[in-house]
């Protein structure tokens, strides 16, 4: 059996903005991350441009027993963390970028000592895509979500070409990870857990128990 680790652990959370398996891990990453004194960087990216790389197949180009099955897994899940979901979202597939980019803005601005609940603001996001009709590539949406959850909305645009800049960069370091999907968690010791329905693992694994 592992030992539990002494030093601070380190996990980068590589997820799209319009993933409903993301939208189900809820906010247990960031109550895995506290109980363990673990830090977290939010690393969102392309999902499409990711399975691109990494041998994936677009939601729109997979057979249509693939479809059904997730279909049935995104009720089955939900249904297990007590979340509502829309199975078809009106504004699905979204354009993601506009919420990444203030994601990745709002994470800079809570490294310099701005105020904001980020994995609040993350599960926000997924949130309007799947539970509440809203259009996540719209900037009175973002800008909307960026002020509820503590943060200036101003984000949204000032914050656009750092956005861009590191949501491709992301994409790279995803891709260097060996992450293939969303969500995915990389841990500093090189271990990698991938769907919310392994949030367990990983709270095992800082536990020493996995």
């Amino acid at each position: 059996m592992r030992e539990e680790r002494r030093d601070v652990a380190q996990i980068d959370y590589y997820f799209s903005t319009i993933s409903p398996f993301t939208y189900l891990a809820g906010t247990r990453l960031e109550d895995i991350a506290a109980r363990h004194g673990a830090t977290i960087t939010y690393k969102p990216v392309d999902i499409v441009a990711l399975f691109a790389r990494t041998g994936g197949t677009g939601l729109a180009d997979r057979h249509e027993s693939r479809k059904a099955y997730r279909l049935q897994e995104l009720r089955r899940q939900a249904a297990k963390t007590g979340m509502p979901i829309n199975l078809r979202p009106m504004f699905f597939p979204a354009n993601a970028a506009p919420s990444a980019y203030a994601i990745i803005a709002a994470q800079a601005a809570v490294a310099k000592g701005g105020a904001g609940d980020l994995g609040a603001l993350v599960h926000g996001v997924l949130r309007a895509c799947w539970a509440e009709e809203r259009n996540i590539a719209e900037d009175e949406v973002v800008t909307d979500l960026l002020k509820a959850y503590g943060f200036d909305p101003g984000l949204a645009f000032s914050g656009m070409l750092m956005g861009a800049e590191t949501y491709a960069r992301n994409l790279e370091d995803a891709v260097a990870a060996g992450v293939f999907g969303s969500p995915f968690y990389v841990l500093d010791d090189g271990e990698r857990f991938w769907g919310q329905d392994r949030l367990e693992d990983l709270d095992l694994h800082l536990a020493g128990k996995l």
